[in-house]
């Protein structure tokens, strides 16, 4: 692994500058606010102006279509990042967008995906069932034909950002006496059709969420993406991209592993934390000075580089994983002020240790569990055989 500087050129460079400056004046401290008090990682306005001054086409397209190059995409992920930007909606909206593009009908793509490019249209996915779990093949939400539309009836629980959204990438069930992953069909379907009921879900991290009830929900045949009873190839282009499984580029630039941008976070707890053990009392002293707090600040802060430095399935799983073991060792070397949340005062290090404290939980369920990933990586990558069933 190649951990040289990039030396920017002076185009990239200004591109980085000319994103910094555009970030500032639009992420103001009202928008981070309002996202740590609403959960839902999204502000309308941010999106909006994104798409209007070009960054969402270009994070969208490919370098040949008139996207971002290989150095211009790491700089946005990363300046995105650092800006703290209510941001995680778009990978879902992208996601699903190219999906669109590939397998919906010609008048579907042409609605969608300009719309997309500009911020006004939002896609999330409608997945996970109340009492699915981690496998969404075992869907229950039916769709029956009738005519030329489809009735839909179901629920479907973690659809986040629906609220925010024009449509909801739905999985259902079109014919419940097939085989398992021969009966499933994907539909576009848009939130705004009756029928359709959006309850927000609070999270522990205080994510927003939702679950979404479909009550003879009428969607026409020509929002359905790819073949009736086929929805399964389609379906795991999206796991693969979802789980971070895709190819990456051969330059090295790109996202070493999904949940990247959580494992930031870690690593600015891990430095507030730094801060606050290593001031000095009236008397001089400080709790860093102490040779076991000093060796357990620098544990976490090696397993946080390493988790860092971990790609794909195996960076998915590393990450998730040190946020669960270094968040609590975080919040005992600062002692009872770390239980106290961002904004509250006497908060220790503003409550960046708590929050990772909350996050840490979700971020090994988010997109599969850990041990869907632990069995997949010994399987893809490890090459070893399901395990037998007695």
């Amino acid at each position: 692994m190649d951990f040289s500087p990039v030396e920017l050129s002076e185009e990239d460079a200004a591109f980085q500058r000319e994103l910094r400056d555009f970030l500032a004046e639009v992420v103001t401290d009202e928008v981070i606010e309002r996202d740590r008090i609403t959960g839902e990682n999204f502000d309308e306005g941010v999106h909006l102006a994104l798409g209007a001054a070009g960054y969402l086409a270009g994070d969208y397209r490919t370098e040949s279509d008139g996207g971002f190059s290989a150095v211009r995409r790491r700089i946005w992920e990363l300046e995105i990042g650092r800006a703290r930007t209510p941001w995680f909606h778009w990978g879902t909206t992208a996601m699903v967008a190219r999906l669109v593009e590939r397998f919906a009908e010609p008048g579907l793509r042409e609605e969608v995906l300009p719309a997309v490019l500009t911020g006004e249209v939002r896609l999330c996915l409608g997945y996970t069932e109340p009492e699915g779990g981690s496998d969404v093949a075992t869907c229950k939400t039916r769709a029956v034909r009738d005519g030329g539309d489809w009735i839909i009836n179901g629920a479907k629980m973690f659809t986040s950002n629906a609220h925010n959204a024009r449509f909801v990438f739905l999985l259902t069930n079109t014919d419940p006496s097939a085989p398992k992953h021969r009966n499933l069909t994907m539909f576009l379907v848009p939130l705004d059709t009756a029928g359709i009921e959006i309850q927000g879900i609070r999270t522990v991290d205080g994510d927003r969420t939702n679950i979404v009830y479909y009550s003879d929900v009428r969607v026409p045949d020509r929002n359905r993406i790819g073949e009736v009873d086929g929805g399964w190839a389609v379906m795991r282009e999206a796991l693969a991209a979802e789980h971070g499984v895709l190819e990456r580029d051969s330059a090295g630039l790109s996202k070493l592993a999904t949940m990247t941008e959580h494992v930031l976070l870690l690593g600015e707890a891990l430095d507030e934390a730094a801060a606050v053990v290593g001031r000095r009392d009236p008397g001089g002293a400080a709790p860093g000075q102490d040779g076991a707090v000093g060796y357990r600040l620098g544990r976490a802060a090696a397993r946080t580089e390493a988790a860092m430095s971990s790609s794909e399935m195996c960076g998915r799983v590393a990450i998730a994983a040190t946020m669960r073991e270094v968040a609590p060792e975080l919040m005992d070397l600062l002692g009872p002020a770390a239980l106290l949340p961002a904004g509250t005062a006497g908060a220790a290090g503003d409550g960046a240790a708590e929050y990772v404290f909350r996050l840490a939980g979700p971020t090994g369920i988010y997109g599969g569990t850990l041990e869907v990933f632990r069995n997949m990586i010994a399987q893809q990558l490890l090459g070893l055989p399901r395990p037998a069933l007695r």
